[in-house]
């Protein structure tokens, strides 16, 4: 690893040189219509707060918890909407690969590949993203303790790829329940810039056949995870959360991410003070 901190360029937006970035959207793409009025509401803020954006949706949720959940457009459809962000709203994109016959159509209009936190062992998944030469966002699985996390991103910069990001979304603790040891940032930060997922780290997985959360956490965790270090924060945000297709009791409310984002990057800026 290098002796300096590195950092990862996602389009325009450098993550891990000292200013904050936000990777956001509604966890599901469930209309264009949704994705263009997030990402344009999303680059209007960021832009008056100075913060580096990077519009995130999923354009199929792989690992819902029941078969009858929704899953989204699909591949095809997907890219297509995502590229729509990319080229009307001006925005990086980034969005989920489940396996490595998705990531070449993927990398032809995503800014970023993001390996889920369930596949982040999965070498071969690993390895196409970093070939692809597009930067990679891997989340930590909630069965890997942080320190291994250096061998994931070792696998993507063994391509060649040096623009990889790690993000902690929690670690599975008894039946259901997700919790953050916030040393993992630090543990992780020499590895790769530090994302927190903020929303997902909320999560109660699996609840009578659907995820259930609880979002009032999501100012504390995300508060927490900026004085320990973070390099950015992974919101899921939606105007009407409680009726998304996806994650309704974890994301945040799109016109609550105003408050939120202020008030972070006063912990943000204290945090790099000291």
């Amino acid at each position: 690893m290098s002796a300096e901190p590195p950092t990862c360029r996602i389009g325009a937006v450098e993550i891990g040189a000292g200013k904050l970035a936000l990777i956001a959207g509604p966890c599901l793409a469930e209309s264009l219509e949704l994705c263009l009025a997030v990402a344009e509401h999303l680059a209007s803020l960021c832009e008056k707060l100075q913060v580096g954006y990077v519009f995130k949706a999923s354009y199929d949720k792989a690992n819902r918890t029941s078969v009858d959940a929704a899953r989204g457009p699909g591949l095809r459809r997907g890219l297509e909407w995502l590229d729509q962000v990319r080229r009307k709203v001006g925005v990086p994109v980034l969005s989920d690969v489940h396996d490595v016959s998705q990531v070449a159509p993927a990398a032809e209009v995503l800014d970023c590949l993001q390996v889920p936190a369930f596949l982040c062992r999965q070498t071969d998944l690993l390895l196409a993203a970093g070939r692809c030469g597009r930067p990679v966002n891997i989340k930590k699985g909630q069965f890997v303790a942080p320190w291994k996390m250096r061998f994931a991103v070792e696998k993507v910069r063994s391509t060649g790829n040096q623009n990889v990001l790690v993000t902690e979304r929690g670690t599975s603790f008894g039946y259901d329940l997700l919790v953050n040891d916030f040393r993992a940032i630090p543990i992780m930060r020499p590895f790769a810039p530090v994302v927190f997922d903020a929303t997902h780290s909320t999560q109660q997985l699996g609840s009578g056949g659907q995820t259930g959360g609880q979002r009032q956490f999501v100012p504390t965790l995300a508060a927490a995870a900026l004085a320990a270090g973070a390099d950015a924060l992974f919101i899921e945000t939606h105007p009407r959360p409680e009726q998304a297709a996806s994650d309704a009791a974890s994301q945040w409310p799109l016109k609550k991410m105003e408050e939120l984002l202020e008030r972070l990057l006063d912990i943000f800026a204290a945090a790099r003070d000291n």
